[in-house]
């Protein structure tokens, strides 16, 4: 629009000044500097768009830095003590395997209540904590994301062939990742 505003004023002041020559090199002069103004202005324009447009990139930039350093933080918080509860699982292991030998006596049933008060108490503590076991059964699908196999058996019925047979050592998570996988012996 402001370019035809300025062609229309040119051209009514050239009409004007038509009968004299020093007339018309003064609005030439005067219509140079125009339109060097006016491409000042756009530049202006253009140069304030290019700047806002570097603020919401550099904005939008930092937002995400924020995010990324919040969930980084939130994770390392989560998994920081993932170290401790893989060393713990050994201790759990051992106390599984004793609860099993104390209930095999009749002579023991009472060291087996205060193992099994101690290996509560201690367990609770771990799944506070973000532990979780993962559940395996003889005839679940074996699961390359939660399960080890350690060897494959010939099934022992036409269901369980490419089936979890027996399960070996339990598995564990600590919150979504797993940290130990259960040791499982499949069917073949």
């Amino acid at each position: 629009e402001k370019f035809k505003k300025m062609e229309e004023n040119k051209d009514t002041q050239e009409r004007m000044n038509a009968s004299n020559p020093e007339d018309m090199q003064n609005t030439e002069n005067q219509n140079a500097e125009k339109t060097e103004n006016l491409t000042e202005e756009m530049s202006l324009e253009e140069q304030l768009a290019h700047q806002k447009d570097l603020y919401i990139r550099l904005f939008a930039e930092f937002e995400n830095y924020k995010k990324r350093t919040l969930k980084e933080k939130t994770e390392f918080a989560q998994y920081a003590n993932q170290n401790i509860m893989i060393s713990m699982l050994a201790i759990l292991d051992d106390f599984e395997r004793a609860l099993k030998e104390l209930a095999k006596s009749e002579e023991t049933k009472e060291q087996l209540k205060g193992v099994e008060l101690i290996y509560n108490k201690f367990k609770n503590s771990l799944i506070e904590k973000g532990l979780k076991v993962i559940e395996v059964k003889a005839g679940d699908d074996f699961n390359v994301d939660f399960h080890e196999a350690i060897t494959q058996i010939p099934a022992p019925s036409e269901e369980l062939k490419g089936k979890i047979v027996d399960v070996i050592e339990t598995g564990y998570q600590l919150y979504d990742r797993v940290i130990r996988f259960a040791k499982v012996v499949t069917g073949s």
